[in-house]
């Protein structure tokens, strides 16, 4: 009896990894990307109806180069070929930067929208999701990245207001982290202010002054900072090294 159970299980076993997937199951499978497209697209187009025609005009003025090239070096069925999938890569590369400043416009204005600004930063990069300073009476916030180029603070607010809280975090870093340089990007339309759809690219541009293992060391020591823990001895954050002398001493 024993044998004959083990012999239904395994063959249950194996029935069950090349059986076909419950119902259930694909109707939590994930979007195409097929579907993601036309999503960004539609969502794009609410908020910006000259997407359309934008990707449109960069589709066919590369279908047409394509085939003036073509009947120039007679051979346009070749260039056509080659023109059509160079078209749809223009246009989706149109749509996803559109896409990108109509998502910002929706958000702007709105509690952590800076946070997400940052969001869009790529590997090389440590990001707070919840703000590091925020003021309870206005909502003002000051967000904090930590890269190659050092400490990022992005604001949130009216620069009048949120002046203190940037100065308080200032201090703090500057004890925390001495000779680490510290940025500081206000978001916003006003004067001296940064878009929220270029916060990332003005991050990007900032002179590169760390190593990524100073950048660690750094991360480390502000992270012991928040979870209030005893700040380690002999660790220079800017060189990222430590101290012989104090190891030796202790």
């Amino acid at each position: 009896m024993a044998n004959s159970t083990d012999s239904d299980a395994s063959k249950g076993a194996r029935r069950g990894l090349f059986s076909r997937k419950p119902k259930a199951e694909k109707k939590n499978k994930q979007p195409g990307r097929m579907k993601q497209i036309a999503d960004v697209f539609k969502m794009t187009r609410r908020n910006d109806p000259s997407v359309v025609w934008w990707m449109a005009g960069a589709f066919f003025g590369i279908i047409i180069l394509g085939l003036a090239i073509g009947f120039l070096i007679n051979n346009w069925v070749t260039m056509l070929i080659i023109a059509i999938p160079l078209g749809l890569l223009a246009a989706v590369f149109i749509l996803s930067r559109r896409a990108e400043k109509a998502a910002f416009s929706q958000i702007e204005g709105q509690p952590g929208a800076s946070g997400a600004a940052l969001s869009v930063l790529r590997r090389g990069w440590i990001l707070e999701e919840q703000p590091v300073a925020v003021s309870p009476r206005t909502q003002d916030a000051v967000f904090r990245a930590i890269g190659r180029p050092g400490i990022v603070l992005v604001t949130e607010g009216p620069s009048n207001r949120v002046r203190a809280l940037v100065d308080g975090e200032r201090k703090k870093m500057n004890r925390i982290a001495p000779n680490v340089p510290v940025h500081v990007i206000q978001t916003g339309r006003g004067e001296g202010q940064v878009p929220l759809q270029k916060v990332a690219k003005n991050v990007k541009k900032l002179k590169k002054s760390l190593t990524k293992q100073e950048v660690q060391a750094v991360n480390k020591r502000l992270s012991a900072l928040g979870q209030r823990l005893p700040i380690p001895k002999g660790i220079d954050p800017y060189k990222a090294r430590p101290d012989r002398k104090a190891a030796r001493g202790r």
